[in-house]
């Protein structure tokens, strides 16, 4: 069974002046996925997201629901939400005069589903947005971008910034209260451990091109950390390894595709690891 698209895009380059910030970007993304966008500062994240939302000019096509963004307008705000790295809530308003104006402005809030999670959450209705903490404002763009009914939801570097104790509250919030198999979610990050256990597909991007977009299952299958005797090193070296390490007695490599050696010992790599081999090798 063909799996719906929910995003495609197509021959996607993003220059300004004499950079390239985007090169060439082929990408499919169906409904129903949790999706991490990996890559180092700099390397395209932020502007893919941007381009997606049609808040850049880029060259090639960009269609979401079937449809060129440039044929949606602000139609599409109705079905994609969009929480990026810098707050654009207003300092002056309380945070109950925000979550009314949010209400206003978006014609997707559910009223129902945004009055119990305020009401569950630790928000002070009365105090102003500036005077907020940095998790409490990243607290309340959530809670805002969660109580509107969208299709997709696009987060750049979510989390930059605050305690682990917050973080896992965010993603549990977010998995608890957002996602289904209707519905897909992009995480743009560069801290690669800590989403791991939520993806399904991984997309790493490196310098504005894509280095690999694969399921996270099949990911793990193609690449394995494999560990030898010293005396096999030689052997290991033939399958051209990545992150290489020595250990007492043993020497130990990250490697893409069949490996046959006799008595190795193979593990499964963290998304971590397979990023920095990938990312390094370029």
């Amino acid at each position: 069974m063909k799996m719906e698209n929910y995003i495609q895009v197509k021959n996607l380059t993003k220059r300004y002046k004499t950079i390239t910030a985007l090169k060439d970007i082929d990408l499919d993304i169906p409904k129903g996925k949790i999706v991490g966008l990996m890559g180092k500062n700099g390397a395209g994240k932020s502007t893919l997201l941007k381009c997606m939302l049609g808040l850049l000019r880029y060259e090639g096509t960009i269609s979401m629901f079937g449809k060129s963004i440039s044929e949606w307008k602000h139609d599409l705000y109705g079905r994609v939400a969009f929480i990026p790295d810098v707050s654009g809530l207003d300092p002056r308003l309380t945070v109950e005069q925000t979550i009314d104006f949010t209400a206003a402005v978006n014609e997707s809030w559910n009223w129902d589903k945004s009055k119990r999670l305020f009401a569950e959450s630790d928000l002070p209705c009365d105090q102003k947005v500036g005077t907020l903490s940095k998790g409490m404002k990243t607290k309340l763009y959530l809670l805002l971008t969660l109580s509107k009914d969208v299709d997709v939801l696009l987060l750049d570097e979510p989390t930059l910034g605050l305690d682990i104790v917050f973080r896992k509250e965010f993603y549990d919030l977010l998995l608890g209260e957002f996602y289904d198999e209707e519905k897909t979610v992009i995480i743009s990050t560069h801290q690669v451990a800590e989403v791991e256990n939520i993806l399904q597909d991984v997309i790493f991007i490196d310098r504005g091109e894509i280095l690999l977009n694969r399921s996270v299952d099949q990911l793990k299958e193609d690449w394995k950390i494999i560990e030898v005797s010293n005396a096999q090193e030689e052997t290991l070296m033939q399958y051209n390894p990545s992150v290489y390490t020595k250990t007492l007695g043993h020497v130990r490599g990250l490697v893409e595709g069949k490996v046959e050696i006799e008595g190795a010992k193979f593990m499964v790599p963290n998304l971590s690891e397979i990023f920095v081999a990938l990312t390094q090798s370029k």
